[in-house]
């Protein structure tokens, strides 16, 4: 018997996926998150997991780990003392940024401090031309006495970063080879070497995150390796990307800076593999979890990819899955804002003390609390009866609240429900109708502890008609991570007008950095079968300041390669901007090469059709609220667990397992699909 784990550290719960290869079955299993050290959380959800399926760590053939340790680490400023070393002359770059206001109408707004304080930011003499050429050799003995400076200040990492050192990394590589020399002990990044791209204030910036998070990954997968060594795991862990890939504990304690969205972006992977079961290829994700919501699109069964983003304030340029993340998530805290008016999130009562039902002493109502008192939760208990909850603590909360809004409890508690609805509905909006699609034309995937608690109310509100839940939706992350292959990118920037003169330069681009793939495919040991490599292209209007990122054809790159960029970049400018810009010039920017390595993955089976009836699954009943009743509506409950393929069930209704609660509207239709996924349907 081999199994695989899956374990998706959240900031509420911990999640785990247990799948047998010789079976097919799945188990799950939720602990408490420990925020202190997630990797004792981790431990604990392997042995109580493996425990529970009646296997041995040691019969583990796969770990795959999605973590928060680096976004937490940066959402919080408790990475490490970091200094920098750049150009002369350039030291207050990254303070400086791009001189645009992120909220252009808030007079009050704070820009992300500095990870560097400008003491520990040196320049050194050294200057390249922008075709790589050295105009100023670099001061080696500038470095030295700025490596030491750095020790004696107490650093702990360092990051390098010149103007052009992408197009030539001479300087930052003998640069990084002098801070080796006189300060080993730190870690030490350079920017060629985690984002080899133009825009230096984005590049240095990225390089800085990474040397900021650098030892705070590295001791946390320390202190994750010994623990699963203890357990008697042996098998190599793999821990998640921002692009929805897996890497190797090494690469991801050199790179943090790549894991920053480890945790929601497996959840991405999991809806994909979910689209090609149902056969839906057009889906919008909605991870809700405890604290937060997640959002993305695929159309046609792909993910959107970004090359960049801004992650809590500060830019990244780094592969990631096109993501959108919101404060909203059950543990989401509603509260009376400055203007009288209900407001739920971003603050989360996170997994201590929690939402105020849990009874661990908080006060402040969450948006469980509100779900509890509306009774769409289950009043008395959580986590299939393992977590016991008290309404009447919540209903406390929420009174408070009640009587500053001067409304009655159920009316304050609903409230809070829209609220957080209307929040979840603009972040959709954000992947959706402003990138030129319309939610209409795409299925929710809702997952999460959350999401399926709450999918029904946001499809109504995006006017969505069709919501898909997995089956086990609370740990669709988890789940993910047993679905998804080795991943790795390369990119150079090469500005150029796009033409059939080009074909040498990117013919010459690509095989560097295919050449670059190859090499990181047999580092991890990938067979030569089970590798892909893939290229994409950054394109812009001449005068532009952004990119599209268009698919080049595979084969040899020829004058139809570039005929097929041309259209290409011509479609997507038109679904984004709504026009194409004839007789403009087309400019090539950045050649990208994604290199896929393909592992074993969980193998789903589809079961027998039982037919349309599923009163086995009744397990009782109760009232639920519902405003479009005027009140409490006695609603069916069913057991998830007991649902067989080809089942039918009409709302109003609740849908309870282990992991998640699922709400059906008064008018919707769920159908067990063969998969075991709900699909639920308005008329």
């Amino acid at each position: 018997m081999a199994w695989r784990i899956g374990i998706d550290s959240g900031g509420t719960f911990t999640d785990v996926c247990l799948f047998d290869d010789a079976t097919g079955e799945v188990a799950v299993w939720k602990v408490p998150s420990t925020p202190d050290d997630p990797s004792r959380a981790i431990a604990r959800g392997t042995q109580e997991g493996t425990e529970r399926v009646g296997a041995k760590p040691s019969e583990v053939a796969y770990f795959g780990h999605g973590t928060t340790v680096g976004t937490n680490a940066l959402i919080q400023h408790r990475g490490v003392k970091t200094g920098l070393i750049t150009t002369e002359g350039f030291r207050d770059l990254i303070e400086i940024g791009r001189q645009k206001r992120p909220d252009l109408y808030d007079l009050q707004v704070d820009k992300a401090p500095p990870l560097v304080t400008r003491d520990l930011r040196f320049g050194v003499s050294e200057r390249l031309r922008h075709d790589g050429s050295v105009e100023i050799p670099l001061d080696e003995e500038g470095v030295r006495v700025a490596a030491r400076a750095l020790k004696a200040a107490g650093v702990k990492a360092v990051a390098i970063g010149f103007l052009y050192g992408f197009v030539n990394p001479a300087h930052e590589q003998a640069a990084k080879r002098i801070v080796a020399e006189e300060f080993p002990e730190a870690f030490i990044c350079a920017s060629h070497e985690v984002a080899p791209e133009f825009r230096e204030y984005e590049r240095i910036s990225t390089a800085v995150v990474n040397a900021y998070l650098g030892p705070v990954m590295q001791s946390y997968i320390r202190r994750l390796a010994d623990r699963l060594t203890e357990l008697g795991v042996t098998t190599t862990p793999h821990l998640t990307q921002s692009n929805g890939g897996v890497i190797g504990f090494d690469m991801a304690a050199r790179l943090p800076v790549r894991t920053v969205l480890s945790g929601p972006s497996t959840g991405v992977v999991a809806a994909q593999a979910i689209g090609q079961m149902t056969g839906i290829e057009n889906l919008i994700t909605f991870d809700m979890g405890g604290t937060s919501s997640d959002v993305a699109l695929l159309r046609g069964g792909e993910a959107k990819f970004a090359s960049d983003a801004i992650v809590h304030g500060y830019p990244i340029k780094a592969p990631m899955l096109d993501i959108h993340t919101v404060g909203a998530g059950g543990g989401s805290l509603a509260a009376i804002d400055s203007g009288g008016l209900l407001k739920v999130g971003p603050r989360s009562a996170g997994a201590d003390p929690g939402p105020v039902c849990y009874d661990r002493g908080a006060t402040e109502p969450a948006v469980t609390d509100a779900n509890v008192v509306l009774q769409t939760l289950n009043p008395t208990h959580l986590l299939g009866g393992r977590m016991p909850i008290r309404q009447d603590l919540s209903k406390q909360a929420i009174s408070r609240l009640a009587d500053q809004l001067g409304l009655d409890v159920m009316a304050t508690a609903q409230g809070i429900i829209s609220v957080v609805t209307a929040n979840m509905a603009k972040a959709i909006r954000v992947v959706s109708v402003q990138r030129g699609h319309d939610p209409r034309d795409y299925a929710l995937v809702a997952f999460g502890g959350a999401g399926p608690l709450h999918a029904a109310r946001l499809a109504r509100e995006l006017e969505m008609k069709r919501i898909v839940v997995p089956r086990n939706p609370g740990i669709g992350c988890a789940l993910g991570l047993l679905l998804t292959d080795l991943r790795a990118n390369f990119a150079t920037t090469r500005l150029a007008t796009l033409g059939d003169a080009l074909v040498g330069a990117m013919t010459e681009a690509f095989a560097g950095l295919v050449a670059q793939g190859e090499h990181w495919f047999a580092e991890e040991k990938v067979a030569p079968n089970d590798r892909k490599l893939r290229r994409t292209a950054d394109l812009r209007y001449q005068g532009q300041n952004y990119e599209l990122s268009i698919d080049v054809p595979e084969g040899q790159i020829s004058s139809a390669t570039i005929a097929a960029l041309a259209d290409g970049f011509a479609e997507a400018h038109k679904r984004l901007y709504g026009f194409v810009a004839e007789g403009e010039a087309v400019q090539l920017v950045t050649y990208r090469v994604e290199a896929i390595g393909f592992v074993p993955k969980a193998q789903f089976r589809p079961q027998a059709d039982a037919g349309p009836e599923s009163d086995q699954a009744i397990i009782g009943s109760r009232e639920v609220w519902f405003p479009e009743a005027g009140g409490f509506v006695a609603c069916k409950i069913y057991d998830r667990d007991k649902l067989k393929s080809g089942n039918v069930i009409a709302g109003p209704a609740i849908i309870e397992q282990m992991d998640s609660t699922t709400v059906l509207l008064p008018g919707m239709i769920a159908t067990v699909e063969p998969y075991l996924n709900l699909i639920l349907e308005t008329p």
